[in-house]
C-alpha cells in the first residue's frame, strides 16, 4: 500500500493514508516524499471526502474506515484493481510470484533493467538498496512488480496477481501459506493456474525444474513458452554451478555454454536461484546474460532481507524478514556457509497470520537447526509456541519481552552473528539493536 502511495502520488494526486504502526523502511520512505500518514483508523481521516479510496487487503468489515466507506456509499477499490486500470495498462509487465524471494527477484530484475538503461516501472514489496524508493511510474513500457498470491481486498477474494496480466511470468517456488484465506497447497496452486491463464502465447513462463507443486499447477494448462531454471539439473535452460560454497560466487551456464560469472555480496543458493530466475526474465526483454551478469555482481541487495545492522567487538547483527519455516531454513544456511563455526543466534518473531495459527508448529523449530542459540519472540503469547518450545532441545529459549531480548543480546560475546527475523516491526528491537552497536562501538573505538 505503501508503495501504491508513492506511484499515485508520482502520478499527480494528492495522497493520504491511514494506518497503525506502520515500521520502517516504509514509513520513514512515505514521510521522506511527502506523503500524510494518519494513525488509526478515525473516519475524520476522510474528510475532505478523497475523489477515490484505495482499500488495503488488511482491512477488513468491522474497521471503522470501512463501515463508514460503506455506509456513505464512497467511491473504493482495490490496490490491484487500481494498478491494473491507472498504472499497467499498455505496459509491458514482468511479475515475480511465489511463496519465498519475491522482494528479493522484483528488486534484482528491476535492477538489472536499471543498469541497462531501460528505466523500468517497478513496484517492490520491501525497499531495495539499489534505489530511493520501493515503486515508481518509470519511463519505458516495461513495469516489474511483486505479484503476490495473497487476496485482493474483503470484497475481491481473487489474489492480487490476478489483476497483473503480466507478459513474463517468474514462479520461483510454491508452498502452502496464508492458511488464514487457502484451506491446502491445491487452493494456492489453483490461483497460480490462474494468472498463468492470463500470459500471452507471446509471452514466458519461468520456473524451477523438479518442483512438485509448479508441475502439477503447469499441467492444468499452459498456453505459454516455458523456461526454466536450476542449480543442479543439466536440462534446465539455465543453471549455476556455486564456486563458492556461500552462493557468493557462482558460473552462469545457459544452454550448456558459460555466460560469465557472478561475484556478489548475496549469500544462499536461493539468492543463487532467485539470479538465474533474473537473467531469463531480463533475456526475455532482449538483455544478454552476459550483460545482464556485471548488473547482478554489483546489486546491492534488499532492506531487511539479511540486512546487515552492525558490527562490534567481533558480534555482527543482521536484520531478516523470515514468515515462512522455508524462509527462516534458507536464510540460516546462507549464513552458515559464510560464516563457518562462528555461532549463530537467531531471534524470531512468528509473526505471519499463517505463524500466529500455529500452523507450521511442527517444522518451526527444526527450520532454525542452523543456529546454535535460538530465541523465539512470543511477544503476543501464543500457547502452541510455548507448549512446542517446552520439549525442545536447551539451545531454544521463549522471552516474551523485547527490553529482556535486547538485555540478552547485549551478553553476547564475539565471535557471534546475530539475525532477527520478524515480518513485521519486531516491536522496534532492529532500531535498538543497530544502536546499542553503535554505541558499544563507539565507546570501543
Amino acid at each position: 500500500m505503501g508503495s501504491l502511495a508513492l506511484l499515485a502520488k508520482e502520478m499527480g494526486y494528492k495522497v493520504s493514508g491511514s494506518d497503525k504502526n506502520v515500521y520502517p523502511p516504509m514509513s520513514t520512505q512515505l514521510m521522506a516524499q511527502g506523503i500524510e500518514l494518519r494513525e488509526g483508523y478515525d473516519p475524520s481521516h476522510l474528510d475532505p471526502k478523497p475523489d477515490l479510496i484505495i482499500v488495503g487487503n488488511a482491512m477488513s468489515r468491522g474497521n471503522p474506515l470501512v463501515e463508514y466507506v460503506l455506509d456513505k456509499g464512497l467511491p473504493y477499490t482495490s490496490g490491484p484493481q487500481w494498478l491494473a486500470e491507472h498504472v499497467l495498462q499498455e505496459r509491458w509487465v514482468l511479475a515475480v510470484a511465489g511463496t519465498h524471494g519475491k522482494t528479493t527477484t522484483t528488486s534484482m530484475l528491476a535492477w538489472v533493467l536499471e543498469q541497462a538503461g531501460l528505466a523500468p516501472g517497478f513496484l517492490i514489496g520491501g525497499v531495495s538498496q539499489g534505489f530511493d524508493v520501493s515503486a515508481r511510474l518509470g519511463d519505458t513500457s516495461f513495469f516489474v512488480i511483486e505479484a503476490d498470491e495473497y487476496d485482493s481486498a474483503f470484497f475481491d477474494k481473487r489474489s492480487k496477481f490476478i489483476h497483473y496480466r503480466p507478459r513474463t511470468l517468474i514462479i520461483n517456488n510454491m508452498e502452502f501459506d496464508h492458511a488464514d484465506i487457502f484451506r491446502d497447497l491445491g487452493d494456492i496452486q489453483r490461483q497460480f493456474h490462474h494468472v498463468v491463464r492470463t500470459v500471452p502465447r507471446q509471452g514466458l513462463v519461468i520456473t524451477p525444474t523438479q518442483t512438485p507443486a509448479v508441475e502439477e499447477t503447469l499441467a492444468m494448462g499452459l498456453w505459454s513458452p516455458r523456461q526454466t531454471f536450476s542449480l543442479s539439473d543439466a536440462q534446465a535452460d539455465i543453471r549455476a554451478e556455486c564456486l563458492a560454497e556461500d552462493g557468493s560466487r557462482f558460473e552462469v551456464f545457459l544452454n550448456g555454454e558459460s555466460c560469465g560469472i557472478v561475484e556478489w555480496g548475496m549469500s544462499g543458493a536461493h539468492n543463487v536461484q532467485n539470479a538465474l530466475a533474473t537473467l531469463l526474465a531480463a533475456r526475455h526483454i532482449g538483455i544478454r546474460p552476459q550483460n545482464a551478469i556485471p548488473a547482478l555482481s554489483a546489486f546491492p541487495g534488499v532492506k531487511r532481507r539479511l540486512e546487515k545492522l552492525g558490527e562490534r567487538n567481533g558480534v555482527a547483527a543482521y536484520d531478516d524478514f523470515a514468515h515462512h519455516p522455508t524462509a527462516i531454513q534458507l536464510t540460516l544456511e546462507g549464513l552458515r556457509k559464510r560464516v563457518g563455526d562462528a555461532p549463530i543466534w537467531a531471534i524470531i518473531e512468528p509473526r505471519s497470520n499463517t505463524m500466529k495459527m500455529g500452523v507450521h508448529r511442527d517444522t518451526l523449530l527444526a527450520s532454525a537447526e542452523l543456529a546454535d542459540h535460538v530465541i523465539w519472540a512470543n511477544l503476543d503469547g501464543y500457547e502452541w509456541l510455548d507448549d512446542a518450545v517446552r520439549n525442545a532441545p536447551p539451545k531454544h529459549q521463549i522471552v516474551d519481552k523485547v527490553d529482556e531480548i535486547t538485555r540478552l543480546l547485549a551478553d553476547v560475546k564475539g565471535p557471534a552473528h546475530i539475525v532477527l527475523m520478524s515480518n513485521g516491526g519486531f516491536a522496534g528491537l532492529p532500531a535498538k539493536l543497530k544502536s546499542m552497536l553503535a554505541e558499544e562501538e563507539a565507546v570501543s573505538s
